[in-house]
């Protein structure tokens, strides 16, 4: 499928999304629905077994939903059609994708460019990167999920801090408050990137699809954690990966996982 405001590079099992809206990756509606179509496309991929989403090598990871849009859609913002729905359709996308999906983040992620990065299960970012939810300063709130994404990922009184204060986060106390895994230097984040990608590309991927699923469904439903444990354990145990896991351990070997 050919996209106008994202780049999509398929190699070596991972798919790589750029958003490509110069200057600052602002989230218009073209954007965001061109974004959850590239995630699809990729999760319906057999070859792609990892979906990184950067940038780029600018200034800016994104700065958020396209203002000019929000203003127009303040008397109905969720009506059908309307960038503050469709953006949510397409942040919910990516935290129910059964593949890892990886928040690359090269640069600025404010707003809904941070409410991106939450709704990865990943964020990798460069030492230039920085995030903020700066919603509050324009009267409004976060309606991408940053209003519970992101107490789940940093805790309430962080969450509070940042939310309230709308001040700029660096990438070091991003990485201190647990919202990134690693933080790397800028001309080293691609290739960081690819490296985890295919570190998480060669384990199995149905246990893969279960530990997401199992996560996702936990944060949700936090008091059936162990019955969703138990039946994700279940699925995994059963596959074809875990006999051949399982049989590579015992005969020290590299073990071939196909998803079955």
């Amino acid at each position: 499928m050919a996209y106008e405001n994202v780049l999509v590079e398929v190699a070596e099992h991972y798919a790589l999304i750029t958003l490509n809206r110069p200057k600052a990756n602002a989230l218009s509606l073209g954007l965001v629905q061109e974004l959850r179509a590239a995630v699809l496309e990729a999760e319906a991929n057999p070859a792609v077994r990892v979906i990184l989403i950067t940038g780029g090598t600018g200034k800016f990871f994104a700065a958020g939903a396209d203002i000019p849009t929000i203003a127009a859609s303040l008397d109905d913002p969720m009506a059908e059609g309307r960038l503050l729905a469709e953006g949510l359709k397409t942040m919910n996308t990516i935290a129910a994708c059964d593949k890892p999906v990886v928040a690359v983040v090269n640069g600025m992620a404010l707003g809904g460019g941070c409410e991106l990065c939450l709704a990865c299960h990943m964020r990798i970012a460069s030492t230039q990167a920085s995030f903020g939810q700066p919603e509050i300063n324009l009267g409004i709130i976060p309606g991408w999920g940053g209003m519970h994404r992101l107490p789940r990922l940093i805790g309430d009184s962080r969450a509070h801090d940042w939310l309230m204060t709308a001040r700029t986060i660096s990438a070091e106390e991003a990485l201190q408050a647990g919202l990134v895994c690693q933080v790397v230097a800028p001309e080293d984040l691609l290739n960081k990137a690819k490296e985890l990608a295919a570190t998480l590309a060669a384990k199995p991927p149905v246990a893969m699809r279960e530990t997401i699923r199992v996560l996702r469904e936990r944060a949700l439903h936090p008091d059936q954690g162990a019955a969703l444990e138990k039946a994700g354990f279940e699925i995994a145990a059963t596959s074809k990966d875990a006999k051949e896991g399982i049989s590579a351990f015992l005969e020290k070997r590299p073990a071939q996982f196909t998803g079955e």
